[in-house]
């Protein structure tokens, strides 16, 4: 038997309810909770679980239309329409807080997590990738999460068996004490073979399948949910530990059941545990379950109520079988060694029970605590942040033009944001089940639909600096570059997921910042007929440092029709024209070069506009699908200088490149390092460019050709001339240089 305290006020704060929150408790249940009951109100009204400073914010996004077949929120992973009867579940989510203080273990558990909730969805999970934040790279802390991170990352989704395809690593000193671990999954799914997180149906057996249940990851919500500090390290064992392996046989068995139709829905163990699945699917279902927490498999003496509902030990599900088929269910689970056990029933009252050791210890109402139900819900204080005074107040006249731009270009290419990121992925299966088109190094990965002429584009993208600068169009700049990484490839951008990270929202200059971001992100996914499928707010991402750069990092995915207009990002044929889409402008705000070079983050975010933006996706499209263009790379981090150099090496082999380009009324190295949106390098044949340039028009997108690719040199006017070979190699290796030395 459990004895559990007497609650006071005073608990219910050591457990992260404010004083105004434990009233509210007392209001919902007209009593004084039991310890197990308050236990279950602090996880699930935590941040991460509630959403409680966002959800207002959140439903102002684009939540519906377009391709969607269920609106943002109502499953565990948004589901997109592909034709041929398929649709793409598809989820981004962070694993910050855990991959600071237990980077591997942290890391794996955020890739497995999020492939739960695909396969939950009834879809075969076929890609994975990743977008990861870190400190200066020169820092031994720093080395050891990153080193940690990536090996969790390639550790969980090599044995999984699925192909990690695209991400980002970014390097800024804002980011020194909290790492940003966001994991994207992807998967496929018929139509009608889908599977909903709900419970219904009265007697219906409530089952726990997969591994049994410990201690590890109580209260991880909770930790999530507040700001990092020095005590942080005695949170560790608030990270959960992940078994890849055993996730493997936890898909497999859990497809099997969806498809014989033996369930009512079925939901993912992550956050909050069974108490987190057990609220919601009953919420969703406007129904209650009872539950005997004395069934559950536990792998620990002494578990109590308390513990066994808010453990987050990892592979775990809960399942509502149709009755009858309780015994189909564990035999499919059997046969893949896993537990399938009936632990209660559903019922019609709308409660959650719980028992444990022949006591009630918990009668809760479902939807009081489950997400959009009964959690407080706040709209936050904002303040426009008084550095912007001095950051927009930066002029480029202030600096010198470096007379080398050579010698700038082979920096930026060394430098740790835009260098290769081949040491990292070279760790990560990529081409497992034999989909992946295009795999990490271009502008987005591209997986083969299997039986179908189809192909999914898929990228992760956002430039905190951006947002950090000019919250809103940093934010739209985010969804815009995107959504060309995608065009790039030869996809229609369809829906993005996203992952929220920001600093402390009861900070009026924080909360300021994620309400312009939000605000910019759903002007730019109106504009692009680019719904928000769902994804992750993770606020809290500061220390007494101070707080991340905002980084709303977006997910995109895209559908390329035909196999056939799949684009790689690199020349691969000597004497095509090179065609620059897009106009240049006189800036350096924001930009790598201002802030490697010249050690200076100041200016507005880069110049965006909208309409331009969706103008010129619109005619590369046309352009890739009637056979013109043979190579499209957008001009992004480091400039136009960087795109053209990348252009020259990341194709399949090396060729050069001579541009001329009239510089006008710009600054060499405005033109040359201002990263400027709405802009891509493209190559076509000779016999193609009018064509090209005549579409281009049409839609009102400025475009010139600029030269012709050919040699082992990149030849810009006559300020650049290097050795293609020489930059591929400062590129490839600057990376793995710095972290391999540690």
């Amino acid at each position: 038997m459990h004895t559990e305290p007497a609650v006071t006020i005073e608990i219910a704060r050591d457990l992260g309810l404010t004083d105004e929150e434990y009233r509210m408790v007392l209001d919902y249940l007209g009593r004084t909770p039991t310890y197990t009951e308050l236990g279950m109100y602090s996880v699930m009204w935590s941040e991460h679980c509630s959403y409680k400073n966002s959800i207002a914010v959140l439903k102002t996004l684009p939540r519906s239309g377009g391709r969607l077949l269920v609106n943002a929120g109502e499953e565990n992973a948004g589901l997109v329409d592909i034709g041929d009867g398929l649709a793409v579940a598809f989820k981004i989510e962070s694993h910050n807080h855990p991959s600071a203080i237990e980077p591997f273990q942290g890391a794996a558990t955020g890739v497995g997590g999020i492939l739960r909730d695909i396969f939950t969805m009834g879809a075969r999970p076929i890609a994975a990738c990743d977008s990861l934040r870190f400190g200066d790279p020169d820092n031994p802390r720093v080395q050891y999460l990153v080193k940690g991170v990536v090996h969790g990352i390639g550790h969980y989704g090599n044995c999984f068996g699925v192909p990690t395809v695209a991400g980002e690593i970014y390097f800024d000193s804002s980011y020194q004490g909290n790492p940003l671990v966001n994991a994207m999954a992807v998967g496929i799914v018929k139509h009608g073979e889908t599977a909903t997180a709900t419970a219904e149906g009265e007697g219906n057996p409530v089952m726990i399948v997969g591994s049994s249940t410990g201690r590890d990851g109580i209260h991880g919500a909770t930790f999530a949910s507040v700001d990092l500090s020095a005590d942080s390290e005695s949170k560790r064992p608030s990270v959960q530990v992940g078994d890849p392996f055993t996730e493997k046989l936890l898909l497999e068995a859990t497809l099997e059941i969806i498809r014989e139709d033996l369930i009512v829905g079925i939901q993912d163990m992550g956050a909050a545990g069974i108490t987190c699945s057990s609220c919601e699917m009953s919420a969703k279902g406007k129904s209650g379950m009872r539950l005997n927490l004395d069934l559950v498999p536990i792998r620990e003496e002494g578990m109590s109520a308390y513990e066994i509902l808010l453990s987050e030990s990892q592979e775990r599900m809960l399942v509502v079988a149709r009755k009858g088929n309780e015994q189909r269910v564990k035999e499919i689970f059997e046969k893949w060694d896993l537990h399938a056990v009936t632990i209660g029933t559903v019922t019609s009252d709308g409660m959650v029970t719980i028992e444990r050791d022949g006591e009630v210890k918990a009668v809760v109402p479902a939807d009081s605590l489950a997400l959009g139900g009964g959690a407080p819900v706040y709209i936050r204080e904002t303040r426009r942040p008084d550095y912007l005074d001095m950051t927009m107040a930066f002029r480029m006249e202030s600096i010198p033009v470096p007379p080398d731009a050579g010698k700038v270009l082979m920096h930026l290419l060394s430098t740790p944001n835009i260098s290769s990121k081949r040491w990292a992925y070279e760790q990560y299966d990529t081409s497992v089940r034999t989909n992946t088109a295009q795999g990490p190094g271009g502008d987005a990965a591209v997986i083969r639909v299997k039986d179908t002429r189809r192909a999914l584009s898929i990228k992760t993208d956002c430039n905190g600096r951006y947002v950090y600068l000019n919250p809103r169009r940093g934010a739209q700049i985010a969804v815009a570059e995107a959504a060309r990484n995608v065009v790039c490839t030869g996809g229609q951008p369809l829906a993005i997921t996203n992952c929220l990270n920001f600093g402390n929202p009861y900070k009026p200059d924080v909360y300021y910042q994620f309400k312009e971001a939000c605000a910019g992100m759903g002007e730019a996914c109106r504009l692009f007929e680019t719904p928000v499928t769902g994804g992750n707010v993770s606020f809290y991402n500061e220390n007494p440092i101070g707080a991340v750069y905002p980084t709303p990092v977006i997910g995109m995915l895209g559908l390329i029709e035909d196999i056939d207009h799949i684009t790689q990002a690199g020349f691969h044929t000597e004497g095509d024209r090179i065609i620059l889409l897009g106009t240049n402008h006189n800036e350096i705000n924001a930009t790598e070069y201002l802030s490697s070079w010249h050690g200076i983050v100041g200016g507005d975010a880069p110049y965006l506009d909208l309409d331009e933006e969706h103008r010129l996706h619109g005619m590369l499209l046309e352009a890739i699908r009637t056979g013109l263009v043979r190579s499209a790379h957008d001009v992004s981090d480091g400039g136009l200088a960087v795109t053209l150099a990348e252009s020259c090496f990341i194709g399949d082999r090396n060729i050069g490149a001579t541009v001329n380009i009239d510089r006008g009324e710009l600054r060499k190295d405005a033109l040359y390092f201002g990263e400027s949106q709405s802009r891509v390098i493209i190559s076509c044949s000779p016999a193609h460019a009018d064509a090209v340039l005549a579409i281009a028009a049409k839609a009102g997108i400025a475009a010139t050709d600029i030269g012709t690719t050919g040699g082992d040199r990149l030849r810009i006017n006559e300020d650049i001339d290097l050795v293609v070979a020489e930059m591929s190699d400062a590129h490839g290796t600057a990376l793995s240089k710095l972290l391999e030395k540690a």
